[in-house]
């Protein structure tokens, strides 16, 4: 038994939380759960941090001489979240076994929004909702309240973050497709913001879900301080100092869980916007021009009201064929585009079959793309990153410095890069990249970029010519280039699954039994591993 206590405290501190947690759900549907346990531990870290501060105002030494530690524009003056008496978590730990607890959480979260009014809308109240059994809620009160999450050593070993996208993740993972939508893997976001290098200006996410692409900048920020020229000693928030970021979220429990993400890390999401409408229809950032794009935009999406912007000025590499109502991948594409600023780079995920598809228009577009000397660079992805679909994916990156500098160094050159042999499997459904995966690809791209110590690598990667782009009729997917089979590289399972659906309908309308052309089918088609 004592080992097994040994073991358990050698866990890391997100699993021990993440297990006791997960055993109070039990009836909740986890997309509700996900609310309740990250309003908490959102209510317990802006507790730690505002506690930390109290006491030295408490006590009123130097600089905090005279303060009033009740004073909420003394925690304002400090960029720290101020607590109201009812909403701190020694008050509601000393209620958590009460049958009213549901309702002093809500109540909690009601008063720090009126005193924080940047969290205005944001903070969950669904506790006292009676499907949530209020003996699971005091309990798990209780287990959030043995991590410290907010004071000043919990930050610098970033507990909260590591914490906070551990239960992202396990969420995603437990509600499947549905919780997959908001939730891009740490590894991916990780790969695309280090190839970017946003150091400074305006970072726009068009479809920001939690707020994982904005949080890796950061991240990127501070892992890259010495940049700044020894700068960063002297700025208290360096990341809001050089660095803007700008988003938007169709879906509004997932955008209170962005704003909430980026509150904790003192990251202003003033910019962060929600709609139902979406970017295609209700662009809430019109005019702005940014210095980077990074997204994870829908897969394949057929619902994004296409048939309504036939005609929309966002579509200039495709004035004769816009972006085809069924398939948002290409509208994606020139929707980046047209918010980049003349020296302007884009990092996004998108399916693999963009890289190859010619249906409706959409060969066209992509070859306007590649005439236009936009594309930077292709990554392929191995499988099995993604929580929420099988869809083989890939990266793309766009520099219109390409497309507005005819003398551009690398004007007729397009990165080829091939990860689908990387990564290491965390379970049987889920792969990630290592941190060794990610500077290996990462310096890839930069040697290349710079000139500097960068060699064709067969079956890795490779610096085509646009040339040679064009003589294999436009298509992107990195085998062609590098050494892989065509076969193994272009094979579309959406692309095969819409054919085969064509097959089938037409086949019934002829007389075959539904019975017999789903066995032919399942006897045709292979789905294949390697993407």
């Amino acid at each position: 038994m004592a080992k097994a206590k040994k073991e358990a405290k050698e866990q890391p501190v997100e699993q021990v939380l993440w297990a006791a947690a997960d055993k109070l759900r039990k009836n909740m549907d986890a997309a509700e759960y996900k609310h309740i346990v990250l309003g908490l531990i959102f209510l317990k870290y802006i507790s730690d941090n505002f506690y930390e501060l109290y006491h030295k105002l408490e006590a009123g030494e130097g600089d905090y001489a005279g303060a009033d530690p009740d004073d909420p524009y003394e925690y304002r003056a400090e960029n720290v979240f101020y607590v109201p008496p009812q909403a701190r978590w020694d008050y509601l730990c000393g209620r958590a076994k009460l049958a009213t607890i549901g309702k002093d959480v809500d109540d909690a979260m009601d008063a720090i929004e009126k005193d924080n009014p940047s969290l205005k809308g944001v903070l969950p109240k669904e506790y006292a909702k009676e499907k949530l059994d209020k003996q699971s809620l005091g309990g798990l009160i209780d287990i959030i309240s043995t991590i410290a999450l907010g004071d000043s050593v919990s930050r610098s070993n970033d507990v909260l973050g590591r914490v906070y996208e551990y239960f992202l993740g396990q969420f995603a993972l437990a509600e499947g497709k549905k919780g997959g939508q908001f939730y891009t893997p740490r590894c991916v976001v990780q790969l695309l913001v280090e190839m970017l290098e946003p150091y400074e200006g305006r970072v726009l996410d068009p479809c920001c879900g939690s707020g994982g692409m904005f949080v890796q900048s950061e991240k990127f920020i501070e892992a890259h301080a010495d940049h700044y020229n020894g700068k960063a000693k002297e700025i208290d928030k360096l990341f809001d100092k050089v660095v803007s970021v700008f988003g938007q979220e169709s879906n509004q429990t997932t955008w209170r869980l962005c704003k909430m993400n980026l509150a904790l890390r003192g990251i202003d999401s003033s910019n962060v916007k929600w709609n139902n409408e979406g970017s295609f229809l209700n662009d809430a950032h019109p005019d702005l021009k940014a210095d980077f794009v990074i997204a994870n935009p829908p897969f394949n999406d057929s619902d994004w009201s296409g048939d309504l912007l036939r005609t929309d000025g966002r579509w200039q590499y495709s004035r004769e064929t816009p972006p085809p109502a069924g398939n948002a991948n290409y509208a994606w594409i020139q929707h980046f585009i047209y918010h980049l600023n003349p020296k302007g780079t884009a990092g996004f995920v998108l399916a693999k079959g963009s890289l190859a598809s010619k249906t409706n228009g959409e060969g066209d577009i992509r070859k306007a793309l590649i005439e236009a000397r936009l594309i930077d660079c292709i990554v392929n992805l191995p499988n099995k990153l993604f929580l929420n679909t099988p869809i083989p994916a890939c990266l793309w990156f766009l520099s219109r410095a390409k497309e507005m500098n005819p003398a551009h160094p690398r004007r007729d050159k397009i990165l080829f890069i091939d990860a689908r042999n990387m990564g290491t499997p965390i379970n049987r459904k889920v792969s990630e990249f290592t941190d060794e995966d990610i500077s290996v690809i990462a310096e890839t791209y930069h040697n290349w970029k710079l000139d500097v110590n960068y060699e064709d690598v067969p079956g890795f990667c490779k610096s085509a010519l646009v040339s040679d782009v064009v003589a294999l009729d436009y298509v992107l997917t990195p085998g062609r280039y590098i050494g892989l089979p065509d076969d193994e590289d272009d094979f579309d399972f959406a692309e095969r699954v819409r054919t085969l659906t064509t097959e089938l309908e037409k086949q019934m309308e002829e007389g075959v039994t539904l019975d017999n052309r789903i066995r032919e089918n399942l006897a045709n088609l292979e789905v294949r591993s390697d993407g």
